[in-house]
């Protein structure tokens, strides 16, 4: 994992007010709260979550043993068994993230305290008139390797031959791939194989319309389809071996309250968890389970967006994980 960089790392909708929710993510055992107002505590799950714990009137957190008394920042406000008046040495401290609820979910910033955090790396043409529905999957698998399968443009007509690869053309020119400020792009051209060798993104015309993929650091994609209509993804690390994926499908097209979450949740729920399970069965054979930027492959140009996710991961984690 990268540090320094925003983690959608849970659906808004899994963190209850006035509950905890203790998880693992990014390797780490962590707790999650939403005090009464609203706002998100992040904590290691050292002492405050052994056993149940609970969230007080004051929007502490305590823990059931011996009933420290932590604030967001994990630093110790109260211990009992000093006295109320004692001052709690600084010591008395366990690590905690800055945590907050934006797009419909909880996102941290996993790495150091800030006074000043960048901005959440969310897709700004994605905004509240677009109706939306969460598909959960686990998968078996580092994440880095699926942020990869859909970065892969060349295994539709083959993992999706009876979905949403029927009918592709094998042959790919390019794909033209391009690093902005904020994300990695990626466009494909798919043709019939007629016997000559695939263009290179050099001979091919700039692009006249917007990218088909994007991939934002730390975990988040989308498929920009239409204008109205995305396929979403945040790929969360839960650890080294596993990871939970969040898809949602955004749509604009079918805007009526009712019948619009209905048509929505139906395509999520049928159309793409179909897709899914397809790239699934094949991701999670993958070895080693976490990518690396040279792995004994025999790579080919079609495979240039994983090349270059790659490259970058390892500038990221050179730069960042000191």
């Amino acid at each position: 994992m990268i540090r320094n960089q925003w983690y959608a790392v849970l659906d808004s909708k899994e963190l209850r007010k006035n509950k905890l929710l203790g998880i693992t993510r990014l390797g780490e055992k962590l707790v999650f709260w939403r005090d009464r107002n609203g706002d998100i505590g992040c904590l290691f799950d050292k002492c405050t979550h052994r056993g149940k714990g609970r969230i007080l009137s004051n929007n502490m957190v305590q823990c059931p043993f011996h009933g420290f008394e932590y604030d967001t920042s994990g630093k110790v406000t109260k211990i009992p068994a000093i006295g109320k008046k004692t001052l709690v040495p600084y010591r008395y401290k366990v690590n905690a993230y800055h945590a907050v609820d934006k797009h419909g979910f909880i996102w941290i910033f996993w790495g150091e305290n800030k006074d000043e955090y960048p901005p959440i790396p969310f897709f700004e043409d994605i905004d509240e008139k677009f109706k939306y529905d969460t598909l959960i999957d686990h998968w078996p698998i580092h994440y880095s390797r699926v942020i990869e399968n859909q970065l892969d443009v060349i295994h539709l007509p083959f993992v999706h031959a009876n979905t949403i690869g029927r009918g592709c053309r094998t042959l790919i020119d390019g794909p033209i791939v391009k690093w902005t400020e904020k994300e990695l792009q990626v466009w494909a051209f798919m043709r019939k194989d007629d016997g000559t060798k695939p263009k290179k993104p050099e001979e091919l015309p700039k692009p006249k319309h917007d990218a088909l993929l994007h991939f934002r650091f730390g975990n988040i994609w989308q498929n920009r389809l239409a204008n109205a209509f995305r396929i979403f993804a945040a790929f969360v690390p839960i650890d080294e071996e596993n990871t939970i994926i969040y898809l949602r499908l955004y749509q604009k097209i079918w805007r009526l309250p009712v019948t619009g979450w209905i048509i929505t949740k139906l395509a999520n729920r049928i159309g793409n968890k179909r897709i899914l399970r397809q790239d699934k069965r094949v991701v999670i054979t993958q070895l080693p389970k976490k990518t690396k930027l040279k792995i004994k492959e025999n790579l080919l140009q079609g495979d240039s967006p994983v090349i270059e996710y790659r490259r970058k991961r390892k500038e990221l984690i050179e730069k960042n994980n000191i």
